[in-house]
């Protein structure tokens, strides 16, 4: 490496994507610092994926000890206390924290815990000591950030994702807004922990890109659980006596205690110096890159939720160690974000890995569609009033799982594994010639053998 410059690599953000990066350039023998403003981990560790996560299992102990009763068992009413879970969530949050720092130090990795701006192509600027360092190269990776709908009048009065890790009390009455993944997990959270839960979402499904009979499923076990408010806006919010008052676009007013507004996310570069080195944003306010993360200037290039591609921790990760291997371990890789497992970890669950079917259908033409849907079979002793739905949906010309959709109990930890064999490529054949492990709810994906009647296009010319 060129002894030109004070380090190899500068990594700004330590998050999941730039602390996978520092941790592979060093270990290629790069000399690289990270500057981390806040708390190293990122968005997933500190106040998003692993905290909710934690949420979402508090919360589902309530069906268990209700289901309980179906199965002879006789449990006293349970109490849920917010303040031991709070506790003991941020606790493991920062055992998190101190693992990604030393996991970091130990691959040799300088750690810097200042906010750093880009001051040209070769040199940042920490902020907090007003120090300049020089680096060969330049690494963007520093997240996204949560917003609220200024345009509604009293929207200071409410919380993002961010604060809602830090409320102290569960909140007896709260209002949940937007209809992504975000608000459907915390609204599914707060529901089952006993909150009086609104979910508020101006378009008619939740999940916009998932397939709609996954929407359609999710809403009806959401309208069981919450007040599920579909095609309406918020209008205005106004603090009152006992709480803050809500009125939507329709009239209706009712008075909660929090409201969570989770309707986007944009990534973190006000403040950042990308007009210093020419780098434009896109629409979106996220830093263009290419194949390989490299930005406009070919020695700053971007990782993770600030290039807006893919805003998923598995893929900042990938992308962080793909831009290693090619720019310090003369191995070139870049990520294939067109086939990414993924979960919702709402409950039921979701678990997604392909193309929806309205998808499918324009690029494949022909598919046929597989689906079950049926009542799992714990619920067929606990009485719970729920359905398992699974989709594999198939390109008809050459026999590929194109598309596999499950919503039920454990369906993100099912997806990971049909994951790889929809990523081999894996046919419908393969499906069927796999013996089904009996009796699950996941042997239905090897068992089903006719698809639904459904009408394919008809092909012109």
């Amino acid at each position: 490496m060129s002894e030109t410059y004070d380090v190899d690599l500068f990594v700004i953000g330590g998050g999941s994507g730039g602390v996978r990066a520092a941790r592979i350039a060093a270990g290629y023998g790069a000399r690289v610092t990270l500057a981390e403003e806040y708390r190293v981990g990122g968005t997933c560790v500190i106040r998003g994926c692993v905290p909710k996560k934690l949420m979402v299992y508090a919360g589902r102990f309530a069906d268990e000890f209700e289901d309980a009763a179906g199965f002879g068992w006789t449990v006293e009413a349970p109490r849920f206390d917010w303040s031991v879970m709070k506790r003991r969530r941020d606790a493991e949050v920062t055992r998190l924290e101190g693992i990604y720092d030393a996991n970091l130090i130990r691959a040799g990795v300088t750690v810097v815990p200042e906010r750093a701006v880009i001051e040209d192509a070769h040199a940042v600027r920490l902020v907090g000591s007003d120090r300049r360092v020089t680096a060969k190269v330049i690494l963007v990776a520093v997240g996204a950030h949560p917003v609220k709908e200024p345009a509604v009048p009293g929207a200071e009065l409410a919380i993002t994702s961010n604060e809602v890790f830090e409320l102290e009390t569960l909140p007896d009455r709260i209002l949940v807004i937007g209809g992504g993944y975000i608000a459907v997990e915390f609204a599914g959270v707060f529901a089952a922990l006993g909150s009086r839960t609104t979910l508020l979402h101006r378009g008619d499904r939740l999940l916009r890109g998932f397939d709609d009979e996954i929407r359609d499923a999710l809403g009806d076990a959401y309208a069981k659980r919450l007040s599920l408010k579909l095609g309406r806006n918020l209008a205005k919010l106004e603090r009152v006596d006992g709480g803050i008052a809500t009125t939507l676009d329709d009239g209706e007013t009712f008075v909660v205690d929090q409201v969570l507004m989770a309707t986007g996310r944009r990534p973190n570069v006000a403040g950042l110096g990308l007009d210093r080195v020419g780098i434009e944003t896109d629409a979106a306010g996220a830093i263009p890159v290419d194949a390989y993360s490299r930005t406009a200037v070919p020695s700053i290039y971007a990782v993770g939720d600030v290039t807006n591609r893919a805003n998923l921790t598995p893929i900042a990760i990938r992308e962080g160690h793909a831009f290693a291997d090619t720019v310090f371990g003369d191995r070139p890789a870049c990520v294939d974000h067109r086939l990414i497992p993924t979960a919702v970890f709402s409950t039921p669950e979701i678990g997604v890995v392909g193309h929806n079917e309205d998808t499918a259908r324009e690029i494949y033409g022909r598919i046929d569609v597989f689906k079950a849907s049926f009542r799992p079979m714990k619920a067929t002793l606990s009485g719970r009033d729920e359905k398992v739905l699974m989709k594999v949906l198939v390109d008809c010309a050459s026999d590929k799982v194109v598309g596999v959709h499950v919503f039920g109990h454990d369906a993100g930890e099912l997806i990971q594994a049909v994951g790889i064999a929809v990523t081999m490529g894996a046919t419908k054949a393969d499906f069927d010639r796999t013996i089904a492990v009996h009796p699950t709810a996941s042997e239905e994906l090897v068992t089903m053998r006719v698809p639904q009647v459904t009408k394919h296009p008809v092909a012109v010319g």
